[in-house]
């Protein structure tokens, strides 16, 4: 518009005193070059932005893939120097065990002594094949190895369960995989319980072997090579070697062995010749050591098990940020899901030959259900799934027996080929007792039992660790060398007691009506008999205690410094007069 008495120019800016309207001077408005070059940038900026973020997303999700590769390797090779590491800590204990056999001819004893070694050595491979030697080579009959033979298939089971105790940050996730590591151990103590006395009252896999071994020509041949070994081989031999045959020589009573070391040292150069030809000897880290195989094996189980964790962890991270969303679903819906109608019932069989399969090629039942146990904890793979799977690994683990009984002197090759079969064919009787029928699915259910129980306790599962493999076995076999009646007079009314409540919870779960009304619950008796809260609130204060202490005195100690200095303050100011601090 125009102010009256105001001169006005037309510099073609709509402004006041510009003559002419605001729409006839919009023709005027031009943006300055660098105004447009800014607008034009804008927009490119943000797209760029876009584009690069994009990028850098698909570059971190395609290292994914290789670092899972990775640190499943790392986590493989680990678990290969935690057994070393056992059998260094504890390998020359297992050798006089089994030197025993006055004690290995009990049944009871010699089962616990399959247990023990087993979690010692940390490898039923190496269990299994020192039976194998020793009755090869005469000092043990297939009927006092049985029993071990069966408890090298519990032994075995607990490095799973180790391997779930790292899930316990997350209660799901650490129910879910502590139930599928169980879950293998649930199978073998049944099968023990039910397959142990029918082959003592029996000798029901002692005939069944026979009858096998004698329906064969069998020839000496050569051990097969360890697939998996050909992979973790170059890493973790540059770390530890160990002379398994020490092991197998003090167990077959050579007493020249006793103080050798399991480490293998190297007195020669990095070449040697054999039979005329130039070969490579490669040095591990402890070839030249002057510590004792305890004190090698405990820096390698302290730092296997380091390993071992920090793999886990990632490889738990890594797994659930690639199997997330439609991925997860997909793989869910493909390994959980059953064959169509009517051939549903063959789903879990072809899951048994896949983890059979899949232990035969790494040669170890305890790298396959390790392996696994993540993959139950994040959900991929369900405990119904992961049942069958398990029991194909029990059975692709006797490969190693058998391979190695294969390797024995023709004279002996019978029995020890037989002692192999047992170990098959204990879990084929396994699988017969605890899977076709669904409703003998028993594992699964006390599987998941003891998940819900340790997601709710955590502490419980390393009491049901110490428990199962270290004092029950223990005590079963103090009173197994106490005599049979010192056992059956102390067992008797423990397992009578069992069943009891066992009956008794079942009953109460499904028709209580048939109870007197006192049983139709446990609540008349003490809290402390029928819940673990009491022993919860115990160890939850006894493990506190002493940071409570802590806590305690740094709140004394803080509240002493500020009444100090609040008296430091006072006296300042009595001092001036004036108000003012003197520091």
């Amino acid at each position: 518009y125009h102010l009256p008495g105001v001169a006005t120019i037309d510099h073609g800016y709509c402004c006041p005193g510009s003559t002419g309207d605001l729409i006839s001077k919009l023709e005027h408005f031009e943006l300055e070059p660098h105004s447009a070059k800014v607008s034009q940038r804008l927009p490119k900026v943000k797209g760029e932005t876009e584009e690069n973020d994009g990028m850098k997303s698909k570059v971190i999700s395609f290292m994914k893939v290789p670092m899972m590769f990775l640190f499943l390797y790392m986590f493989v090779c680990s678990l290969d120097v935690l057994s070393s590491a056992f059998q260094l800590a504890g390998g020359k204990v297992a050798g006089d065990i089994f030197k025993d056999n006055a004690i290995l001819s009990n049944p009871v004893a010699g089962l616990v002594v399959g247990i023990l070694v087993t979690v010692l050595v940390q490898s039923s491979s190496t269990s299994t094949s020192i039976i194998v030697s020793m009755v090869s080579s005469g000092l043990l009959d297939v009927n006092s190895a049985i029993p071990i033979i069966m408890g090298s298939n519990i032994g075995t089971s607990v490095t799973n369960t180790i391997v779930a105790l790292m899930q316990a940050g997350d209660r799901e996730e650490f129910k879910r995989a502590f139930a599928g590591a169980t879950v293998h151990d649930c199978f073998n103590w049944l099968s023990v319980l039910v397959l142990l006395p029918i082959e003592v009252a029996s000798g029901f896999l002692n005939w069944l072997t026979k009858t096998v071994v004698e329906s064969f020509q069998l020839e000496s041949g050569e051990d097969a090579p360890e697939l998996l070994k050909v992979i973790t081989e170059p890493f973790t031999k540059l770390i530890i070697q160990l002379d398994q045959s020490v092991i197998t020589g003090i167990a077959t009573g050579d007493e020249s062995l006793r103080n050798k070391s399991l480490v293998r040292v190297w007195c020669k150069s990095t070449t040697y010749m054999v039979s005329g030809n130039l070969g490579n000897i490669s040095k591990h880290l402890f070839v030249n050591s002057s510590m004792s195989d305890l004190v090698v094996g405990l820096i390698l189980l302290a730092a296997s098990l380091v390993v071992l964790c920090t793999c886990l962890v990632l490889l738990v991270k890594l797994l659930n940020s690639v199997l997330k969303g439609p991925v997860a679903k997909v793989i869910q819906k493909v390994i959980n899901t059953d064959f169509p109608y009517p051939f549903g019932w063959l789903t879990g069989y072809m899951a048994m030959v896949v983890g059979a399969g899949m232990t035969f090629v790494v040669q170890s039942s305890s790298v396959f259900t390790s392996a696994i146990t993540p993959l139950i904890g994040i959900g991929v793979i369900s405990i119904e799934r992961a049942y069958p799977l398990t029991l194909g690994s029990n059975i692709g683990t006797t490969t190693t027996a058998i391979l190695a009984a294969l390797a024995s002197p023709g004279d002996k090759l019978a029995a020890a080929f037989q002692i192999a079969l047992c170990h098959f064919f204990f879990n084929i009787s396994g699988i017969l007792l605890w899977y076709p029928a669904p409703f003998m699915r028993f594992p699964i259910r006390m599987a998941k039992t003891l998940g819900e129980r340790t997601s709710k306790y955590r502490w419980f599962a390393v009491l049901y660790l110490i428990i199962c493999f270290l004092l029950l076995p223990s005590l079963v076999f103090g009173l197994s060398m106490a005599g049979w009646q010192v056992m059956i007079g102390v067992g008797a009314p423990f397992v009578g007691i069992l069943f009891f409540i066992a009956i008794i919870n079942c009953l109460q779960n499904r028709s209580p009506d048939h109870l007197p009304k006192k049983l139709q619950t446990w609540d008349f008796l003490p809290r402390w008999m029928r819940s673990l809260k009491p022993m919860d609130s115990f160890i939850t204060n006894a493990t506190l205690t002493k940071y409570k202490r802590i806590y305690n005195l740094v709140n004394i100690k803080n509240a002493m410094e500020e009444e100090y200095d609040k008296s430091i303050v006072h006296h300042n100011k009595k001092r001036c007069g004036d108000g003012n601090v003197l520091f």
